[in-house]
């Protein structure tokens, strides 16, 4: 049975105070909607849009439990991991 990619990824606003991590298994279409405000909660009220970190996934299920794995880490240390893949905090889907 086929199995889906996943991708772990990480949003953030123009000025980088709000983070957001979430996971998928079509990365172009969740940022789509994420940067064009199609899904309302808390990506949406916080304005959110910035791709800053990506990972990707043989499977889906790996993407979940490293999403899973990221939530649970203290701010300090997602922005470290963030900064050693993307030092400027780029948009890495401009």
């Amino acid at each position: 049975m086929f199995e889906r990619k996943g991708y772990v990824y990480i949003i953030t606003n123009k000025v980088n105070t709000t983070l957001y991590i979430g996971v998928t298994s079509n990365i172009e279409k969740r940022i789509f909607e994420h940067k064009n405000h199609l899904v309302k909660g808390f990506s949406d009220r916080y304005n959110l849009e910035k791709l800053i970190y990506l990972e990707e996934y043989a499977s889906i299920k790996d993407a979940i439990a490293r999403e899973k794995q990221l939530k649970g880490w203290r701010r300090d240390r997602k922005l470290s991991l963030i900064k050693e893949q993307n030092p400027k905090l780029i948009d890495l889907m401009e």
